[in-house]
C-alpha cells in the first residue's frame, strides 16, 4: 500500500503515513514529548482519550504537520 500523499504533493514518510492513517480512522493524537529534533505523539483513542500507541520520530515532515495545526490533534478525535 502506498504512503498517502500530503497537500497533493509526494507520499508521506512512514511516520507521517501512520498518524494520517490513525486520524483518518477516527483517532486522536497529542504531542506527549518534544525536544528540538524530535517528537513523541500519542495516538489515542476517539471516545477517551486513551493512549494506544505512541510514534517517536524526528522526521522533519511529521514534525512540520504537527507544526501546522498543533490543535488539531490536541486531544481525542471527532469519536
Amino acid at each position: 500500500m502506498d504512503a498517502p500523499a500530503v497537500e497533493g504533493s509526494s507520499p508521506a514518510g512512514p511516520d507521517l503515513a501512520r498518524l494520517i492513517r490513525w486520524t483518518t480512522a477516527g483517532g486522536g493524537w497529542r504531542v506527549s514529548a518534544r525536544t528540538v529534533t524530535s517528537l513523541t505523539v500519542a495516538l489515542v483513542t476517539c471516545d477517551g482519550g486513551e493512549e494506544m500507541d505512541r510514534i517517536v520520530s524526528s522526521d522533519p515532515e511529521l514534525i512540520a504537520h504537527v507544526d501546522a495545526d498543533p490543535g488539531a490533534g490536541a486531544g481525542a478525535g471527532p469519536g
